[in-house]
């Protein structure tokens, strides 16, 4: 065993636990199935895709439509550790909230290595500013945004949650009113020392400015965490310590078990009707019980 690098963990160790693909080797399975359900959902539902929030080609979302008027809105940030994935792999995830009369945004981002961790935050918030002034054309209710995030997607909500919108123009400091994030990464300072930062290039002001951890806020709206319990342990740590610092801030926040999931397994949580995790979600955005279309 090497020198220790980050916590106990040496450099293979802390890789070892960030690599999630080579833990979980079946992981194409998962990605050729959410591919295959979003085809499926885009092809059969009602949507408006590829709107362009912003300049650049990664800056597009798409936005799943619900029946009823003035619906409330959940925002979903992929995953990919800022590196892949794109947001029509989890179109799968938007029927059961548009039927429950949930509008559903699926965000895209520049990836890295082209753009930094601190650009796609940025672009994040673009998109969230955007769909405050343009969602009430799509029936959206721009005074109930809410976002979600699985994996790199979470840490992304997070800092959602956690931005100053007040310096937007126009956009109310309670933009975000509350947050669900999955298997999530609240610390990036494991990653700036693992594999990943090759790609990401982290540096401490980046570590320091864009870690949830680091940097709670004096008030947020609620936060629903859901990490799997078959997930690495720094995956498992990164939530406890995060829950942790904002329950000891009075930050409002919540934890759904999920027994018996992997990294890739958990996110299909969100989309399940009958899963703890969905009815956790719908009861924070309309807490007098989901809203039928």
């Amino acid at each position: 065993m090497g020198e220790p690098l980050y916590r106990d963990y040496d450099q293979e160790a802390l890789d070892r636990q960030l690599n999630l693909r080579a833990r979980w080797p079946e992981h194409p399975q998962y990605f050729a199935r959410w591919a295959e359900d979003s085809r499926a959902v885009r092809e059969t539902r009602s949507a408006a895709l590829d709107l362009a929030y912003g300049p650049t080609a990664g800056q597009t979302l798409d936005l799943f439509l619900a029946s009823r008027p003035s619906a409330p809105l959940l925002a979903f940030i992929h995953g990919g550790y800022w590196q892949s994935l794109d947001k029509q792999d989890f179109s799968f995830l938007a029927p059961p909230f548009v039927e429950a009369g949930i509008a559903f945004a699926s965000l895209n981002y520049d990836l890295a290595p082209a753009v930094s961790i601190g650009a796609i935050v940025q672009q994040i918030e673009t998109a969230l500013v955007w769909l405050f002034r343009n969602g009430a054309a799509y029936g959206v209710d721009p005074a109930r945004i809410f976002v979600a995030g699985h994996s790199a997607g979470a840490h992304l909500a997070a800092c959602a949650l956690s931005a100053d919108w007040g310096r937007h123009e126009g956009v109310p400091p309670d933009l975000v009113k509350g947050a669900c994030s999955v298997s999530g990464v609240y610390e990036l300072e494991p990653i700036r020392l693992s594999y990943h930062q090759e790609v990401v290039k982290l540096d401490a002001e980046t570590v320091e400015r864009h870690s949830p951890q680091r940097r709670l806020p004096a008030r947020s709206g609620p936060l629903i965490c859901a990490v799997g319990s078959a997930e690495t342990e720094e995956f498992l740590r990164q939530q406890d310590e995060y829950l942790a610092a904002r329950r000891a801030a009075g930050l409002p926040s919540q934890v759904v078990n999920l027994a018996e999931r992997n990294h890739f397994s958990a996110i299909d949580a969100l989309g399940e009707d009958d899963h703890p995790l969905f009815h956790a979600v719908c009861d924070m955005i309309c807490p007098r019980g989901r809203e039928t279309g």
